[in-house]
């Protein structure tokens, strides 16, 4: 292959007043409410976000629902055994699975949340600016 590459443009147009999907949970549609603006107000949400806004969404929706079941049920069960009397006996203790679901989504929400620029840290990286068409940035192209 020949030539110059073909210069290619980022669409980096925000996205604005957009509603949550149908088939987000109530939990997930509440975070969409309050992170969509904030991010589209910094003009960092395009369409090519929407799908990593829906999975940092349903993550948070997952977190809560999770966190209510933990209270619900406690961060432990007891497991019994009944005997063949009928009597029930503590067998062992164990962790919830609605904690090991709530922290596999906490992690997926903060992994998403950086790619999208909603935490301290990712703000404070720099971000990619306008292309100025200012490619020659040693002075090289001048040069021969």
């Amino acid at each position: 292959m020949r030539g110059t590459k073909p210069h290619l443009r980022v669409e980096r147009e925000p996205l604005r007043d957009r509603p949550p999907p149908d088939y987000l949970s109530e939990d997930a549609k509440a975070e969409w409410g309050r992170i969509v603006p904030l991010l589209a107000e910094r003009k960092i949400l395009t369409e090519a976000d929407v799908g990593m806004i829906e999975t940092y969404c349903m993550s948070i929706g997952t977190v809560r629902d999770m966190d209510r079941e933990i209270q619900r049920t406690g961060a432990v069960q007891k497991v019994y055994k009944v005997d063949k009397d009928g009597n029930s006996f503590l067998v062992s203790v164990r962790k919830n699975p609605a904690v090991s679901i709530r922290n596999e989504a906490m992690t997926q929400a903060r992994l998403v949340a950086s790619e999208l620029g909603a935490t301290p840290v990712s703000r404070s990286r720099p971000t990619i600016a306008d292309d100025d068409d200012d490619d020659d940035l040693f002075g090289w192209q001048g040069a021969s």
